[in-house]
């Protein structure tokens, strides 16, 4: 039997995040959850029903009226409550809480207050509730002046705006991978929260990594310079730099494609320099015949590069989850490299008349117990 799991706010950031991991697992099946589900009680009803595990994620965090908020959050945590008390249901509820709940703001009281009433629920039904107490998360997809400063900057950088650091104060940060690492050990058991009552539980997870905010700006603009600029990949031993870079990767233009190399000729031929790295990888190749499709699978930590250096290519990409193909045509005459982001599916297609020949560069040697490849056609 597969674990059915429903996430409310799965189009939120790390809901996004959550609902896809959970997608590459076999003994899991996701509930499909609508915003308009708590406008409407048959439609929530019949999802909390559905369920052997919600993850409420759906909230508000910024508005002009911190009461707003407050409200919005509570009423949110009161629908959810109803749906199980009007159809009996007992999932078990993970709620993502903050740091902020032992805080005097209106954000941090409506997080301290549906924590209160999801256990009273679970105390009085017999069902089970986790609350997840979040630090700041980052990673791919968060929106600018939202989510996160590592967003803001991010695009910032990347779109050659000018980021502005008002508190250059030290933050604790977690990678949205490892955040949702412990979402998932909650949900199938393998984590330990301490109880706060017989049916009500928590975890506290701290954060993985303490950076002033000055140290984030300056990588982020190391990796304009050098990696946008130059085409150089940066270290990525240090698991915080990996992760930024990963993040940052996935806000740079897709006009910033096809990067064409530079090709040095003589009467012997012609010479392209196709990498440079400052950390390990592998290199490798393909031929490939005229019509014939070579990938169609994504990864959620790997960086990698297409390089066409004979023939003609096209190189599609589709971030997980959308729908929306980008298409770059690449052709040998004029060799140019293409970089995969993270939770995009790709694929690489001869179109041409000739054999097609690529090389590949990519961070971590091919693994088969852990390959980090995921197919899903584009």
């Amino acid at each position: 039997m597969k674990k059915k799991i429903g996430i409310t706010g799965e189009a939120g950031f790390v809901g996004y995040h959550l609902s896809q991991t959970l997608a590459l697992r076999e003994e899991m099946e996701l509930v499909p959850f609508k915003r308009s589900y708590f406008e409407d009680a048959t439609a929530m009803d019949t999802f909390v029903q559905a369920c052997d595990v919600v993850v409420h994620l759906a909230a508000m965090n910024r508005h002009p009226d911190p009461q707003v908020i407050y409200d919005t959050n509570v009423a949110l945590v009161t629908g959810l409550v109803n749906a199980c008390e009007r159809t009996g249901a007992t999932p078990h509820i993970l709620y993502s809480s903050s740091s902020q709940e032992t805080k005097d703001n209106l954000y941090g009281k409506s997080k301290k207050e549906g924590k209160v009433r999801l256990a009273a629920w679970a105390e009085a039904t017999g069902g089970r509730f986790t609350s997840l107490t979040i630090p700041n998360v980052f990673g791919p997809f968060g929106k600018p002046n939202y989510n996160s400063v590592v967003a803001t900057f991010c695009h910032k950088v990347a779109h050659n705006e000018t980021p502005t650091i008002i508190n250059d104060s030290e933050v604790g940060l977690i990678y949205i991978n490892d955040l949702v690492a412990h979402f998932v050990a909650v949900i199938t058991g393998e984590a330990t929260p301490k109880a706060l009552g017989e049916h009500s539980f928590e975890l506290e997870i701290a954060p993985d990594h303490h950076v002033t905010v000055s140290r984030i700006l300056a990588l982020l603009q190391g990796y304009k310079e050098h990696y946008m600029g130059q085409g150089v990949f940066p270290n990525l031993q240090h698991a915080f730099e990996k992760a930024l870079f990963n993040t940052f990767r996935c806000y740079v233009p897709t006009a910033h494609y096809p990067v064409k190399f530079t090709k040095h000729t003589d009467p012997r031929g012609s010479f392209v320099e196709i990498a440079r790295t400052e950390t390990p990888g592998q290199f490798s190749f393909s031929t490939t015949v005229p019509g014939i499709t070579r990938g169609n699978h994504f990864h959620t930590r790997k960086a990698e590069r297409f390089a066409v250096i004979s023939g003609k290519a096209l190189i599609q990409l589709r971030k997980i989850g959308t729908d929306k193909v980008i298409d770059y045509h690449l052709d040998g005459n004029e060799p140019a490299y293409v970089d995969m982001p993270i939770w995009h599916t790709h694929n690489i297609k001869n179109i041409g008349n000739e054999e097609l020949i690529t090389l590949f560069w990519i961070n971590e040697p091919y693994d088969p117990t852990d390959a980090d490849t995921y197919f899903e056609d584009v």
